[in-house]
């Protein structure tokens, strides 16, 4: 196998290639990676699709959060096309209704005009409490403005529309890398390791000082459990 492999990196909700800043260069000795634009259509499947149409015949495959959940759907479409998955600060479940909830209020705030995208309220659910007053929080904040309303609209309603994965993962027979922050609050250390018990032979790494947004928050871990995940099998 080339080790100079197409690397698609999918970043997560109201975030940008800026959520992969640190990984761009870090892992370009291993793979060629590129962000996608998860901000195309309203539905988990149509974006997966999307990102298929475009996407090298094979390549590794790493999604955070929502990027996480495309992912997932990737690999219910095309299995064949993945060569390993990383699946990071994200989870297989669909929402509980409490979480719905709160997602079709924000999407209605939107709608009046009120969005406002990641404002400092909002940052503590998710970075590490060590990270709320330094320069990342200035980082996801600029994300958000960049995604914008209508495409935070269209994230949430795709994420609100996902299916529940768990009953897919035993399928899931490429290298597999789970990750998540120690205090991720949104999807935590207990989710991803359900995900990890349930692929066969995934490896699961807990990041700490690290929330939601690890590749932000703890680049050097991050990036040395993605080398160790992209050189496996190589």
């Amino acid at each position: 196998m080339d080790p100079k492999q197409p690397l698609m990196l999918l970043p997560g909700l109201l975030c940008d290639d800026a959520l992969w800043q640190y990984q761009l260069s870090a892992l370009a000795e291993f793979a060629v990676p590129q962000v996608a634009d998860l901000t195309g259509a309203d539905l988990i499947a149509e974006l997966a699709a999307q990102l298929l149409d475009s996407a090298p015949p094979r390549f590794s495959l790493a999604g955070l959060s929502m990027g996480g959940y495309v992912a997932l759907e990737i690999m219910r479409q095309a299995p064949e096309r993945v060569l390993r998955l990383a699946l990071i600060d994200t989870q297989a479940r669909d929402d509980t209704v409490e979480v719905r909830r709160r997602r079709k209020g924000l999407i209605a705030l939107a709608g009046r005009g009120r969005f406002k995208g990641v404002t400092p309220r909002l940052l503590p659910q998710l970075l590490h409490p060590d990270h709320l007053d330094g320069p990342l929080a200035a980082i996801v904040m600029e994300m958000a403005e960049r995604i914008g309303q209508e495409g935070f609209v269209q994230q949430q309603q795709a994420i609100l529309g996902r299916i529940d994965s768990r009953p897919s993962l035993p399928a899931i027979s490429v290298p597999t890398l789970v990750l998540c922050g120690e205090a991720d609050i949104l999807t935590p250390p207990a989710i991803a390791a359900e995900m990890a018990g349930a692929i066969p032979d995934a490896s699961l790494v807990i990041v700490p000082g690290a929330g939601h947004l690890a590749p932000l928050e703890q680049p050097e871990a991050v990036n040395r459990a993605m080398i160790d995940w992209l050189r496996d099998s190589l």
